[in-house]
């Protein structure tokens, strides 16, 4: 299956925009280089983060990439299962991400991604149908969720060519080339 035959959505846990605008703006444009069809914070609502993202998805591609701030995770879990998705909630407390990825990728249900905040609630372990380590030492959430995209999707996050970009990289092996696509 690929990434754009998938429904992923992120969640990063509370949100609070005088601290956390850097790192939960890098957790949602990685969810959307990555393959995620969307990304949600719960915790306060912050306008510029949706606009951040939707200003990269304009320019850069994935324009359909669903971005929602202030949503109350615990309704949104819940209301994520009982529409038969499942909930993924990556902590380094779970099983190692290398005994589980066969299982959760082999599952064809809408995956909900849920990352950390600052205390994340016991029951988010409970609701989750698999607490996913990747490692079991203290690390980023964005290293955590690009690891685990990358492993979710077989490597296939690394090539994705987006539609309707306004920019695209050239690779090259010294300095940066941009050229625009429309």
């Amino acid at each position: 299956m690929t990434p754009a035959e998938r429904q992923i959505i992120v969640l990063k846990l509370d949100h609070r925009p005088e601290r956390d605008k850097r790192l939960t703006t890098h957790v949602g444009l990685t969810a959307r280089a990555f393959g995620a069809s969307g990304f949600w914070t719960s915790g306060l609502k912050d306008l510029n983060i949706s606009e951040t993202i939707h200003q990269v998805s304009d320019q850069w591609g994935n324009q359909g990439f669903e971005v929602l701030t202030g949503i109350n995770w615990r309704s949104s879990i819940r209301k994520w299962k009982e529409e038969k998705g499942e909930v993924i909630h990556l902590t380094m407390y779970g099983l190692h991400v290398d005994n589980v990825i066969p299982q959760i990728r082999s599952s064809p249900r809408p995956k909900l991604i849920v990352v950390g905040g600052p205390k994340v609630p016991f029951e988010v372990f409970k609701l989750a149908d698999f607490n996913v380590a990747i490692g079991h030492q203290p690390h980023s959430e964005v290293a955590a969720l690009s690891i685990f995209l990358d492993r979710l999707l077989e490597g296939q996050g690394l090539h994705l060519k987006f539609p309707d970009t306004t920019f695209e990289i050239e690779p090259t092996p010294h300095g940066k080339r941009v050229k625009e696509s429309k």
